[in-house]
């Protein structure tokens, strides 16, 4: 796996909508325990890439410090062969003077060298250090998306549980609508007041016909009072 590779599908999985995801899924989650799945399995493969170009990263450093060092004290020795070299000559030891000059100008050159391969490697290990700082971002943004995925995974483990336990408790309460009993004691209720309207119109016809009668007598006391009194006239003529 190239770091290019790798540096991309960190930035895609650490930029990854969740809630776009959600909306698309049929079975949210379903679709949340998997995207954990693949999100724990993602991390670890890019933990481990992340960890090898750090490996590299850290071996470039080292080369470079060792040719840093190297360029140092080659030039050390070429300081020192040098002066070395200007002694003897001073004496009178020219070909002792040559051959230490040449012994610095070898010094010269590996120092020369080790320069040149520390220079030439600073912009890739500057590079690399963007990439490596990069990577490491993207890995605590996916590590951040990871523990967003949980939540929102428990969150809606919690609110389908609610959900489910309202609707048992509104099917409950849809079968105890349907066998209510107070739909019974409605209908008695009915009855009794029926069998009393009943007894009402009985007591009121028993009344009536009671008043028909203390009319019938009072028109009976009537027609004696005139015979009476018919009789009178009778006498006194």
């Amino acid at each position: 796996m190239t770091k290019q590779t790798i540096l991309g599908r960190v930035t895609q999985l650490a930029k990854a909508n969740i809630n776009a995801l959600l909306d698309q899924a049929e079975d949210p989650q379903k679709m949340l325990d998997q995207l954990i799945r693949d999100y724990t399995a993602n991390i670890s493969e890019a933990e481990q890439a992340v960890a090898a170009t750090i490996g590299n990263l850290r071996l470039m450093e080292q080369d470079h410090r060792e040719d840093v060092d190297a360029a140092k004290e080659w030039g050390d020795k070429a300081l020192a062969a040098s002066r070395k070299a200007d002694e003897l000559r001073a004496a009178g030891s020219v070909a002792e003077a040559d051959k230490f000059d040449n012994l610095a100008k070898v010094a010269l050159g590996r120092q020369l060298q080790s320069e040149k391969e520390a220079k030439t490697a600073e912009p890739t290990i500057a590079s690399q250090t963007v990439v490596v700082d990069k990577l490491k971002s993207g890995l605590d943004q996916m590590k951040s998306k990871l523990t967003e995925l949980k939540s929102k995974r428990d969150e809606l483990v919690a609110r389908a549980k609610s959900a489910q336990a309202q609707n048992q408790m509104m099917d409950s309460v849809k079968n105890i609508n349907v066998l209510d009993p107070t739909s019974e004691l409605s209908r008695f209720e009915d009855k009794v007041r029926r069998e009393e309207a009943k007894a009402t119109g009985k007591q009121e016809l028993a009344a009536s016909s009671l008043d028909a009668q203390f009319e019938q007598l009072d028109g009976l006391g009537d027609s004696a009072e005139v015979e009476a009194r018919l009789a009178a006239l009778k006498t006194a003529s």
